[in-house]
């Protein structure tokens, strides 16, 4: 699985060298090569190892961007954008080398446009950023993937999260980027209006592709007013079947649900110890209902009587701020809270999504399995659009560790793959999901390799994600390198 895939690439000596030089003119103090802020460009939030780069640029407007891609684009280096790193399967790693562009300080929101619900940003803003932002207009951003991700990183690994069973995902939410393309151009890809047919949808090429065509400069995305009215709560159920039908039941009646989250039976215990809560210990859902008093109460009735059919306890829900956010600060934490079960091992966090009427069906069997292997590893899902995550904890210490843990995903992802699912719902291919995406989409991943030699002949951008290149054989002979 992942680490076949992560060893390091071919370097391009020659070309990081002149490179190098060139950006330490150009930027001087912001532009850093030690160690320590390479290792925080490549640090990643699973056990995939770190492959550093050999620079780090602090972009500060979209000319320092061109720039650097236009020195990276004249020597052949790879360019690899950085938001907050949170990413999951070591899409931020340097597999060959080359420069770390840090969007920390490109930050700012550049316009809100209120009466048209929508806003364009720099992609160095995180989502609690904007929010905070916006809070005064009535209006929210509701992409919300846990973690505080940068908008950038969100849109090029076309994130969802908690709100995506009501608001869709990052593909929904985006209606134009602007990006720096291979000869340093920057382009933009659509204009503000809700609708288009003006040919190819190159916005929803660039979403997703995790920064392998160009580099993100800007992005406009959609808003959603503030609801009069929100209201959370959780409900237990005897097993995750139970939890998965009642899941299943709301989305199919057309419950018009906020969030609706599964947690199982261990993953519950560990948010009970870490985050200092009561909770019954047995699989839970997580709800969040937005609307008006009156249809916040109906939702939460229609809710109560489907949980009950389904064999689920009371519905235990409040409209009370302090005490929902406390309910979703415990399912954000609950990657520290997995963690603190074990915090000797290492973790490993993979996600995959079926068809909803398959959910119960594949967390079911998901959970035998880990059973059946002795593994400890919570399940959470986004289970209102049948996205589930697993984190497993193991030793990376030993071989024996890691192929334990690596035959699992792979048992996990086939799974899924059998139920018409996909590999992942949110976290991206990465590095740690190419074999899986070849498994999913066959010859489509050679069209993908076309439409990445088509815009980024040299193969600058981010390379070693997504899959690998045919054109590593004629890139060595670029070079005058040995074949790979």
């Amino acid at each position: 699985m992942a680490l076949t895939d992560t060893k390091a690439g071919i370097r391009n000596e020659a070309g990081i060298a002149a490179v190098l030089g060139i950006l330490k003119q150009a930027f001087g103090e912001r532009f850093q090569t030690g160690e320590s802020f390479r290792a925080q460009h490549a640090h990643t939030t699973t056990y995939i190892p770190a492959q550093l780069p050999d620079g780090v640029v602090f972009a500060e407007t979209s000319a320092d961007v061109q720039t650097v891609v236009k020195a990276c684009a004249e020597h052949k280096v790879p360019v690899i954008a950085f938001g907050t790193g949170s990413s999951l399967e070591g899409q931020v790693n340097a597999p060959q080398g080359g420069i770390s562009i840090d969007f920390s300080r490109m930050n700012r929101v550049l316009e809100v446009n209120a009466e048209d619900l929508d806003c364009t940003v720099e992609p160095g803003v995180t989502r609690e950023q904007l929010n905070t932002y916006l809070r005064d207009t009535g209006l929210f951003f509701p992409i919300d993937p846990g973690a505080n991700a940068s908008i950038g990183g969100m849109a090029s690994t076309r994130a969802s999260g908690t709100n995506a069973v009501r608001y869709g995902t990052m593909k929904d939410n985006v209606l134009a980027v602007t990006a720096v393309t291979a000869n340093g151009e920057e382009i933009r890809t659509a204009r503000r209006a809700r609708k288009s047919s003006a040919g190819y949808d190159l916005t929803r090429l660039f979403v997703g592709a995790e920064g392998t065509l160009g580099v993100l400069t800007s992005v406009t995305l959609r808003l959603q007013g503030i609801p009069q009215k929100i209201a959370g709560g959780t409900c237990a159920f005897p097993n995750v079947k139970a939890a998965c039908d009642a899941v299943i039941m709301t989305i199919q009646m057309g419950v018009p649900v906020a969030r609706i989250e599964l947690l199982d039976a261990v993953q519950m215990r560990a948010c009970n110890r870490y985050s200092g809560l009561t909770y019954d210990e047995r699989p839970t859902l997580f709800l969040e209902f937005h609307g008006t008093d009156e249809t916040v109460a109906l939702q939460s009735a229609q809710f109560a009587e489907i949980a009950s059919e389904c064999g689920g306890g009371e519905f235990l829900w409040t409209s009370n701020l302090e005490e929902r956010n406390k309910l979703w600060k415990a399912r954000h934490d609950a990657y520290w809270a997995s963690r603190a079960l074990a915090p000797e091992l290492a973790a490993l966090s993979t996600d995959v999504c079926v068809p909803i009427s398959k959910l119960a069906e594949c967390v079911a069997a998901t959970q035998a399995d880990i059973e059946e292997h002795g593994l400890l590893a919570p399940i959470v899902g986004h289970a209102g659009d049948g996205n589930f995550h697993v984190l497993v904890l193991f030793d990376d210490k030993t071989p024996e560790g890691i192929a334990v843990v690596e035959a699992f995903v792979a048992r996990l992802n086939g799974r899924a793959l059998a139920m018409e699912g996909t590999c992942t719902g949110e976290h991206g291919i990465g590095q740690g999901k190419m074999s899986f995406l070849e498994q999913e989409l066959g010859g489509a991943v050679d069209l993908m390799r076309q439409v990445k030699q088509a815009l980024d002949p040299d193969a600058i951008f981010n390379p070693g994600k997504i899959f690998h290149s045919h054109r590593k054989m004629e890139y060595c002979q670029d070079l005058g390198l040995p074949p790979a």
